[in-house]
């Protein structure tokens, strides 16, 4: 990359481009100058900046191709405004404001095209929030909807196959760490509770394999970093276990590969950063290991290009030192 980033977004443009947002490179300011990487020619080039300065807000490729940036954090306020990256022109405009301010909430894309936000924190006076909202991108438009049962702030969220969007986990307003998940169904606006995992987790990843079970792995659990996997089969709404994963970790990256195995990558566990990578096999419900990555980092960022390989972005190494490397699995 051009510039040293960690915490920073990939979003596969349908294109085949892959857009780098965001991130942090040491400064007091979040970083506001995105870039492009071309598959077909392993090169990066610089594009035009956002609006608006902001860090831990979500992005989201809507189905016209365009690239929605939401809410986030800038100078010790709390975002509600959007924007919109367009790839043909390579420009960002704004777009209408959430209703809610919020930052570290999650977004996901629904199958009618609308984007689907919830949770986070909002400004001092409101703080975590369980509200969720919609966004039409046929007319730049919020409007609320029904909100979750609870707070969950580092908790994630999974568009199922049957379009139903499953939450789960994260920490309640006291600090809590969560095992219960619920369901929010976009034909009704309702939520309704479902099965719950097998263990308390916050900040863990949630990945819908191709047979349409989610595989929620890691995170942290009341007192330590958690290796445990366990999967969700939605014809139930029950949680069952699977192997563990070999490496305890967090601020790791998890990729669905084109033949439905899930790769893990880096990430960091009490002192060290990792520069190893494994291998879930759904049908084997196993574990292995695959070859290491050529620099150990955790807080990166990493992309299924539409070639089938695993593009690797920035983070930080065990020195703590901000990369500006990308590798290809």
């Amino acid at each position: 990359m051009t510039i040293a980033r960690f915490g920073n977004t990939a979003s596969v443009l349908l294109n085949g481009k892959v857009l780098v947002t965001e991130g942090s490179n040491g400064s007091s300011s979040a970083l506001i100058s995105p870039e492009l990487y071309d598959p077909s020619t392993g090169t990066w080039t610089t594009t035009s900046n956002m609006n608006k300065v902001r860090r831990w807000y979500t992005t989201s490729v809507l189905s016209n191709g365009k690239v929605l940036v939401t809410g986030g954090w800038h100078n010790h306020i709390v975002l509600n405004s959007a924007e919109l990256y367009d790839p043909s022109t390579g420009i960002w405009t704004t777009t209408g404001n959430m209703n809610n301010a919020r930052t570290l909430h999650k977004a996901s894309v629904l199958s009618n095209g609308l984007v689907f936000v919830i949770g986070g924190s909002g400004t001092g006076t409101t703080g975590p929030l369980t509200s969720a909202e919609l966004y039409d991108p046929s007319t730049g438009t919020w409007r609320t909807t029904s909100n979750m049962s609870s707070v969950r702030v580092g908790c994630t969220v999974s568009v199922l196959l049957n379009e139903l969007v499953l939450v789960t986990g994260g920490s309640d307003i006291y600090g809590n760490t969560l095992n219960s998940a619920e369901l929010y169904d976009p034909s009704t606006g309702t939520w309704a509770t479902t099965g719950n995992m097998s263990n308390v987790r916050s900040d863990h990843t949630p990945t819908v394999l191709l047979n349409g079970k989610v595989l929620v792995i890691g995170g942290l659990g009341d007192t330590d970093y958690l290796y445990s996997a366990e999967l969700y089969d939605p014809s139930t709404g029950t949680w069952t276990t699977t192997s563990n994963m070999i490496d305890a970790r967090i601020s790791y990256a998890v990729s669905l590969l084109s033949n439905g195995k899930v790769l893990v990558t880096g990430g960091w566990n009490t002192s060290i950063a990792y520069n190893s990578a494994e291998l879930y096999d759904p049908s084997t419900g196993t574990w292995t290991t695959t070859s290491n990555m050529n620099n150990a980092r955790f807080h990166h960022t990493a992309a299924v290009l539409s070639n089938g390989k695993v593009l690797v972005i920035g983070g930080r190494d065990d020195f703590k030192s901000y990369l500006n490397s990308a590798e290809l699995y």
